[in-house]
């Protein structure tokens, strides 16, 4: 490969290959294809997506990464795989000045929201003998990631100021900017949103406001908002495995 870095006049030539939707072309459902087309995007850097029928995968494509599923990236013609360290690769090479930074300060902000999609998983694939058990256990997951964001990280607290600072109001995980923990919970709770309202007629609590002030400021930016996968294809990965 090229040496390439920060210094470098031409920008890289990148590719996403991602996992196509049910019409074998639209972007389907898969968190960690969403995760990575986030990062690209918050990166500001140019780069081409393309879905892969996992039905019938091209030939050129089974050449190319053969025994590989998406995502995974051509760089400058050189295949990365593995999605983390496709996301460290990036971090590291399409770094400041020229692109932004997307690590978060606080390792509590990728650690917070670990379990969740777990949780999730074990309840939306369960019978209703479980489920409220199951249930108990998601909603756990959420109001540790609700006192999260609702407690004040360092940097919001006016250590000069009598008053104390009673919540944070900040946007996202680790401030106002999108991070890479960011970039790897949202697709979840994305799913978790809309297949838990599907199958289950679970909604977020309302008292979670922090969860919800954050999923709004979410859905506000276009690097999340139009790396969604429809809503059908979501409910169409979990059909079979929902089904009361």
């Amino acid at each position: 490969m090229a040496d390439w870095g920060p210094t470098a006049k031409q920008e890289p030539e990148i590719e996403l290959f991602v996992r196509a939707g049910i019409d074998g072309e639209s972007i389907g459902n898969c968190p960690f294809c969403h995760r990575l087309f986030m990062v690209l995007w918050l990166k500001g850097v140019k780069f081409n997506v393309t879905t892969v029928d996992m039905t019938r995968k091209p030939i050129e494509l089974k050449e190319l990464a053969p025994g590989t599923n998406p995502p995974f990236l051509l760089f400058n013609k050189e295949l990365k795989t593995d999605f983390i360290k496709i996301e460290e690769f990036l971090e590291q090479v399409l770094a400041p000045p020229r692109y932004p930074r997307l690590s978060p300060k606080y390792p509590e902000s990728f650690d917070v929201g670990c379990d969740i999609f777990a949780k999730f998983s074990a309840y939306i694939k369960n019978t209703q003998d479980t489920n409220k058990h199951l249930e108990k256990a998601l909603l756990k997951e959420f109001k540790r990631l609700d006192i999260y964001l609702n407690t004040p990280l360092p940097e919001e607290i006016d250590q000069d100021s009598a008053e104390e600072t009673v919540g944070s109001r900040r946007m996202f995980l680790d401030g106002d900017q999108l991070t890479l923990a960011d970039c790897n919970l949202l697709p979840k709770l994305h799913i978790i949103k809309v297949v838990a309202k599907k199958y289950r007629d679970f909604d977020i609590p309302a008292e979670f406001s922090g969860v919800w002030r954050y999923l709004g400021n979410a859905y506000a930016r276009e690097e999340f908002r139009h790396t969604c996968p429809a809503d059908k294809e979501i409910e169409s990965t979990y059909a079979s495995v929902a089904k009361k």
